[in-house]
């Protein structure tokens, strides 16, 4: 008997503003928590850099969170007893796990909330439980803020957690 995969919880929005999507950020935050991966796709200026910003302000971490592009990893510790976040842009990133681990990150990955943009295709080996944003916008020269965005949960971990409430 062939057993049956459950359907991975998953939530569509339309977001209208960076403010809107900062705010989304820090709504995410509070379902987080050490050892998350959150992979963010989208096209260069989809907003995933302002939605981790937002998810920095809602984790409580020190440092302005700004796109890691030329430096591939950034590590902003929690001002409280949450987790610290590490943002990453896998976009210069060929190999996935093993250059993720040469990056010689001061922190243990299990004890802070990861959050990795352009990590499809890369990074998915460091855990089968991650949380995947993907982020349409209209493509072209377009001063369109509007965001379509899908939020899937993937693993056990996110089995019971309930997206949903990240609709606003």
């Amino acid at each position: 008997m062939e057993e049956i995969a459950a359907p991975h919880p998953s939530v569509e929005m339309t977001v209208n503003s960076p403010e809107q999507m900062r705010e989304l950020g820090r709504r995410l935050a509070k379902l987080l928590r050490a050892g998350d991966l959150v992979m963010l796709t989208g096209e260069l200026g989809a907003g995933k850099t302002t939605l981790t910003r937002g998810l920095g302000e809602g984790l409580g971490v020190r440092g302005a969170v700004t796109s890691p592009t030329f430096v591939i990893a950034r590590v902003h510790p929690s001002l409280g007893d949450g987790p610290p976040l590490v943002h990453v842009d896998a976009y210069r990133l060929g190999g996935g796990l093993d250059e993720m681990e040469d990056l010689d990150l001061d922190v243990s990955l299990p004890e802070s909330v990861i959050v990795v943009e352009w990590g499809e295709g890369k990074v998915e080996e460091l855990t089968d439980d991650r949380l995947e944003v993907v982020i349409h916008r209209a493509v072209g020269d377009t001063t369109d803020e509007v965001r379509h965005m899908t939020l899937t949960g993937l693993g056990e971990r996110w089995a019971a957690v309930d997206l949903s409430v990240l609709v606003a």
